[in-house]
């Protein structure tokens, strides 16, 4: 089966590095974001499982940042772990330069890192209320 995304195509009949993985180790990326947004003072941190409503990917990441300069060690931080650490490969990077939303394709997982009156205007979680989100209570590990 395949599915059009723009220019994009998924073809979920082979194991090509365009498919989607599978969810064990989609689950895996996303809490090691998660971890990299708590650990660079992220907050609001939340992943949401998008299995059920699109076959595009498998997660979104959204955490809040407090200034430019946070978002971009979040985000450069995050691509440290899921690329060098754990061998995924980012897609693409959008909204670096302007940084108040970041976001971050790495097929499976989307993480999205917001300033606070961003993330607020366009309220992701209420768009995709219907997600669930993974309970991150003793998950993700916060620096005191």
């Amino acid at each position: 089966m395949t599915f059009y995304l723009g220019e994009i195509s998924i073809n979920n009949s082979d194991n090509s590095p365009e498919t989607k993985t599978d969810y064990s180790r989609s689950k895996e990326l996303a809490l090691a974001a998660a971890q990299v947004a708590a650990d660079y003072g992220g907050s609001d941190i939340v992943v949401l499982d998008m299995t059920e409503h699109t076959p595009s990917f498998d997660f979104f990441v959204i955490a809040t940042g407090t200034s430019r300069r946070q978002l971009h060690a979040m985000s450069e931080e995050i691509d440290h772990k899921l690329e060098d650490d754990l061998k995924d490969r980012r897609l693409n990077i959008d909204g670096y330069d302007e940084s108040r939303w970041i976001v971050l394709d790495y097929a499976t997982v989307v993480v999205h890192l917001f300033d606070e009156e961003t993330r607020a205007y366009y309220s992701l979680e209420s768009l995709w209320a219907d997600a669930k989100k993974l309970d991150l209570d003793g998950v993700i590990k916060y620096s005191k």
